[in-house]
């Protein structure tokens, strides 16, 4: 790590100069050229430092307001920020962006990427929809959002659609998943929610994502659920929380410049069975959406466990 540190910051350096002295040769050209040399050279330092996490990945749906014009330019942007892994989204296109299941396989397979997962609607084609995932060796669908209940027995009967679709996953090679959202872990009727799916969920068909925003905006500690119950959470969605945002809870910023510490955190995920890391962010206060993913793996990519 040192060695790795002492060769960005002499890059960075080398390249600090550079912008100085360069531009004042008079030539336009010249510092075109230049300018673009120090952004590759910036990105390759920042690849020197490398962080704990091998491989991590993308929801889509962080890029919602621009992915729907043109799919895959947008994720070939994405392989070129340094994510390996792709979550989909069963949007207006479905999660294939209008192709078929094997194109769209094709394609992120010439893009180096891992189509390991898709959010999916539960209630509508679920049985075609593991069967197509199943066919290209994708890894899990996802509920992403159940929406809070009413009684214990509604509760029970989520747990219940929860495992069905546990089963009809596993006939089809690949896992089913929840994916919490603050709802899940505000006390009702005598319980925690989240707690009642942990224990009414059968691990041998249900895994869950536990979106750590949600966590800490529905008030509870993810550390505390990721000890209380290993190897559950086989995804994550690492999303950041803005400072001072109160009772907000639209509150998503750029990764690593909000509250949630998720050196600490991550560190805690993969000791207790965490396989997949995978940035969202859902709000783009004074940037956009490509560059918020851009700097998401930039973060991702140097993330050290403590």
């Amino acid at each position: 790590m040192k060695n790795n540190r002492r060769k960005f910051l002499e890059l960075a350096g080398a390249l600090a100069v550079g912008a100085v002295a360069y531009p004042q040769l008079g030539c336009k050209e010249a510092a075109k050229d230049f300018k673009k040399g120090y952004k590759e050279g910036m990105k390759k330092a920042a690849a020197a430092v490398k962080g704990d996490i091998d491989k991590f990945g993308i929801q889509l749906y962080t890029l919602r307001d621009i992915i729907g014009k043109d799919p895959q330019g947008t994720i070939k942007k994405l392989a070129g920020f340094g994510f390996k892994q792709i979550e989909g989204y069963d949007g207006d296109q479905g999660m294939f962006w209008n192709m078929g299941h094997k194109d769209f396989k094709k394609f992120m397979d010439d893009e180096g990427l891992d189509f390991a997962s898709s959010h999916v609607n539960i209630k509508e084609g679920f049985e075609e929809k593991a069967a197509q995932a199943g066919e290209i060796g994708m890894k899990y669908l996802i509920c992403p959002y159940i929406g809070p209940q009413t009684s214990v027995d509604a509760w029970k009967k989520v747990t219940e659609r929860f495992n069905e679709c546990g089963e009809i996953c596993k006939k089809n090679g690949l896992r089913f998943a929840y994916h919490n959202h603050a709802y899940s872990f505000k006390a009702f009727s005598g319980m925690i929610p989240h707690d009642f799916m942990m224990e009414n969920t059968d691990p041998d068909l249900v895994d869950h994502q536990m979106d750590i925003y949600w966590v800490v905006t529905g008030g509870a500690d993810p550390i505390a659920y990721l000890e209380k119950y290993p190897n559950r959470f086989k995804l994550c969605h690492v999303k950041d929380r803005m400072k001072d945002a109160g009772d907000d809870d639209t509150a998503t910023c750029t990764l690593g410049t909000g509250i949630i510490d998720f050196p600490k955190i991550l560190k805690v995920a993969k000791d207790n069975g965490m396989e997949h890391f995978i940035m969202e962010q859902e709000r783009y206060d004074g940037t956009t959406p490509i560059k918020c993913a851009e700097d998401g793996a930039a973060y991702l990519q140097s993330l050290k466990f403590v």
